[in-house]
């Protein structure tokens, strides 16, 4: 039979109960436990062993532990293999225990903090140069309302869209995680259910208001209902996770949905912005263009890279920045060099006001104030500042006191633990630099008795030690030990050892005594210097704040001129109208790569007008198209983001939304075949395009058979070219769309050069302008290593259906006309007189295109022809 749970594991469960999903990280002495499904969990994730303790049940309590010590580096992983951890602490000393209860009395322990992967702060657990997001999401009658913070900096941001636009906006910020109200039908996914009370608009203004200490919002900007029920749910979340101490909140941002360049999920990962198809940062676009030197640069980037703006004036802003940096190369340098030794401010204030800051976060604080006002010194004399400079530099400066205080206060380099003192500097405070000199001098005078004791007995291998449970203490050889245990010695035996034995005096006592007192009474002095710097550094956090935005928009157009400079990328011109002028076009991360094996990219012109604002490219696969189509995306992205660009000359008529759908990969998660994707993306160009869009299209209609792609890719064409009427570059293998060129005046031809010699495939990578003449699908399947009798067979085939096509007119005879194959139909039963006379009297117009092919196949196998 079990026995009754023993005080410690009664504990446990409570806490356990009130951690909900989260692994319970249990505080005992010097380690985190972990015990049940817990310990199971944990002990797989970390490899770790796996142990046990006492019986729950009859059985063995599963157990493992980690050393409170090195606890980050095991929260990391388990924060990456997706799990939440609640974290339990002594809340008292067992001093403070035995007075409360007397000797057996359980060391009290609470939740003090849930770590998951959007609320983290700790240096160790971040990626320097990625934003960790918390979102919360919430839909208000018919409109979703998105709240997203970065703890770590406290940048804090609110926004509205419809809801089929919620996934765009949502793969735009890439949250760490996301909450929501547990009884929402048509949540995401990975949405982390919490009770419906906490997305009240009322209550989340209030907290709002409260935070910042405001009697109103207006000030911030003009929040709608969703966006405040949404921001009352990530507070009130953040409350949780932080048992009731909130991190740093700057005051929210409104983000207007057409401020800024829309994509949709779909986009974002076909163009591989901030992460290539593969995972990871490599291959990705930020790779390619990111050159900032600090991690708060790195992160603003990814910001400007994930929504480019659409307005002119904000756009040319950045770019005057851009040119001015890239027309001075030393200044560059100078400030490169300046930024490169700056700490991360942002990250160590976000510490700092969570209650989880260090005396090395006070001090990089101290250091990155300083040096934002050597860089506001040294730039306040350069004629012809931009207009965004101009902005920052007030943020620049303005800390002076702060920084003579923390100057005066902290030594030069503050240890990351305060526990044992020392970073409070020499000379701030007098006393308790006595107190120093006290403990000196009795540490000293300890160095002093052990040379005494040494003389007196004769023993040359006495030594004074120290440790956590005797404190000082004298040993001496075990052979030694007789000469000291005599009663008028002034030696009082304290423990026997293997080879050794351990005495105490009273002259050591009393010397150990002050050293003690005097060390408390600093470690207490120090500990109360460290909360009044932390107090000036809440105090101030807006200011500090604003001063890292400016270092880090700094960091940003000085890495975006040294990524022009170093690659020859061009200053792009953004006009209103619809065009699209690019000399010289390159891909940046193909460019990249090429680099690598010493080859060199063949660059492109595209250059779309009102008149020609739909190009129709064919041309084999390998040959570059998909390449081409992304390259320009990707220039207009980065022209919009306030970026130089890889080409030779551009002038980008501003964008509003930027769709992609090149290649497609099946869901079957979602139940969705890879056609079924391209189809759901396409029906969101479709229906989301407008007149100031840029979309590419690879390849519509591959994915099923030849005439129901034919037909969709031949409608989606005329929906771009009459309905939508934006910029397009269209791909396609199918010759027969060349037709449309003949009837849609806005659309141009044009095809990726290729030529075989000598039975190769040569593949030029040049954009040509005409139709392709041919897909060279063999010699492609010839280069990727398909077996030479396949080809062969491969061959023989193709040879008898382009036979067939040549006698009977081919599919291309009758696309001019819609139903799109009845005409065809039609056209290929005139070359059979049989096939003829039985379609005379039918209505051909009045059917179907399914129904009309099918009826083809039916008439030519009964005439007994080649189908």
């Amino acid at each position: 039979m079990a026995g009754k749970a023993s005080p410690m594991m009664a504990q446990y469960h409570v806490l356990k109960e009130r951690a909900d999903d989260c692994l319970l990280f249990y505080r005992m002495g010097d380690f985190f436990e972990l015990f049940f499904d817990d310990a199971r969990a944990a002990a797989q994730i970390l490899d770790i062993a796996l142990t046990s303790r006492g019986e729950h049940d009859g059985k063995p309590i599963p157990m493992c532990g980690v050393p409170v010590h090195s606890a980050e580096n095991y929260l990391a992983r388990l924060i990456k293999a997706g799990c939440r951890v609640a974290i339990a602490e002594q809340v008292e000393t067992p001093e403070e225990a035995k007075k409360r209860g007397g000797s057996k009395a359980l060391v009290a322990r609470d939740i003090v903090r849930f770590v998951t992967a959007g609320t983290l702060t700790e240096e160790a657990l971040l990626e320097p140069r990625r934003a960790n997001v918390l979102a919360a999401v919430c839909e208000v009658r018919g409109t979703v309302g998105i709240a997203a913070c970065d703890i770590s900096t406290g940048r804090m941001e609110l926004e509205e869209c419809a809801p089929e636009r919620m996934g765009a906006a949502l793969a735009r910020l890439g949250a760490s995680e996301l909450v929501g109200p547990e009884d929402w039908n048509e949540a995401p996914d990975n949405l982390i259910a919490r009770p419906r009370t906490d997305f009240a608009s009322e209550e989340g203004e209030t907290r709002l208001k409260t935070i910042h200490g405001v009697a109103t919002l207006d000030g911030f900007g003009h929040f709608s209902r969703p966006m405040l029920a949404a921001a009352g749910g990530l507070v009130a979340y953040l409350d949780h996770v932080g048992c009731g101490k909130l991190p740093l909140l700057l005051p929210p941002v409104e983000r207007a949905g057409d401020a800024r360049l829309a994509m949709d999920e779909a986009t974002r990962g076909s163009l591989e912005i901030l992460e290539s198809q593969q995972g990871g940062r490599k291959g990705s676009l930020i790779a390619a263009v990111d050159r900032c030197v600090t991690g708060a640069g790195a992160r603003l980037l990814a910001d400007d890279l994930s929504a480019p703006l659409t307005d002119a004036d904000a756009i040319h802003a950045r770019l005057a920045f851009v040119g001015w940096l890239h027309e001075d190369p030393l200044l560059r340098a100078d400030l490169r060099s300046v930024l490169r030794a700056l700490p991360d401010i942002g990250r160590a204030l976000g510490r700092v006001v969570a209650g989880r800051g260090s005396p090395r976060d006070l001090g990089q604080i101290r250091d990155g104030l300083s040096e934002a006002r050597r860089i506001r010194d040294h730039l306040q004399g350069k004629p012809d500042l931009p207009r965004l400079l101009e902005g920052l530099m007030p943020a620049l400066g303005g800390h002076g006191a702060l920084v003579d205080l923390y100057t005066r206060a902290l030594v030069a380099s503050p240890p990351t633990e305060r526990s044992q003192g020392g970073f409070i500097a020499e000379g701030y405070d007098a006393s308790l630099d006595e107190l120093r000199r006290t403990s000196g001098n009795a540490r000293r005078a300890i160095a002093a008795l052990e040379a005494k004791y040494r003389e007196e007995t004769g023993i040359a291998a006495l030594k004074i030690k120290h440790n956590g449970v005797l404190g000082y203490f004298i040993e001496v050889p075990a052979r030694h030990a007789d000469a000291l245990m005599a009663p008028d010695s002034g030696f009082t035996h304290r423990q026997t050892m293997a080879g050794a034995v351990r005495f105490n005096s009273l002259v050591l006592h009393e010397e150990a005594s002050r050293i003690a007192e005097a060390g408390g009474h600093a470690l207490a002095a120090e500990e109360a210097h460290f909360e009044e710097l932390i107090a000036q550094a809440v105090a101030e956090r807006h200011g500090i704040a604003a001063t890292a935005d400016a270092l880090a928009r700094i960091d940003v157009a000085a890495g975006l001129a040294e990524r022009a400079a170093e690659g020859g990328w061009a200053r792009p011109d953004i006009v209103e109208d619809r065009s699209l002028q690019i000399e010289g076009g390159r891909h940046p991360v193909v460019e990249d790569a090429l680099a690598v094996t010493g080859d060199r990219f063949v660059a492109n012109d595209c250059l779309l007008a009102p008149s020609d604002r739909l190009w129709l490219i064919g041309g084999p696969n390998m040959g570059g198209k998909s390449t081409f189509l992304r390259q320009n995306a990707l220039i207009v992205l980065l022209a919009q983001a306030g970026s130089y660009v890889p080409a030779t000359r551009a002038s980008i008529g501003l964008v509003d939304r930027l769709f992609s759908r090149v290649g497609a990969a099946d869901n079957l998660a979602r139940g969705r075949s890879t056609f079924m994707v391209e189809m759901v993306e396409t029906a969101a160009i479709l229906s989301q395009a407008t007149e100031r869009s840029f979309v590419i299209l690879d390849e519509v209609g591959r994915g099923t058979s030849t005439y129901d792609g034919l037909a969709l890719a031949w409608a989606v064409v005329e929906a771009v070219h009459e309905t939508i009427r934006c910029r397009c570059l269209f791909a396609t293998h199918y010759h027969e769309l060349a037709r449309l060129a003949e009837s849609c005046d806005a659309l141009s031809l044009h095809h990726v050069r290729a030529r075989e010699w000598k039975g190769n495939l040569v593949l030029l990578h040049e954009l040509a302008e005409g139709p392709a003449d041919r897909s060279y699908g063999l010699a492609v399947a010839r280069l990727a290593g398909v077996p030479p009798p396949v080809i062969a067979r491969a061959k023989t085939v193709l040879d008898r259906l382009e036979k067939g096509r040549a006698e009977t007119g081919g599919l291309a005879a009758g696309l001019g006309e819609l139903p799109l194959f009845a005409a065809a139909a039609e056209a290929e039963a005139e070359q059979n007189d049989a096939l003829h006379q039985r379609l005379r009297d039918l209505d051909i117009d009045a059917l179907s295109p399914r129904e009309a092919l099918d009826l083809l196949y039916d008439l030519k196998r009964e005439a007994g022809t080649d189908v």
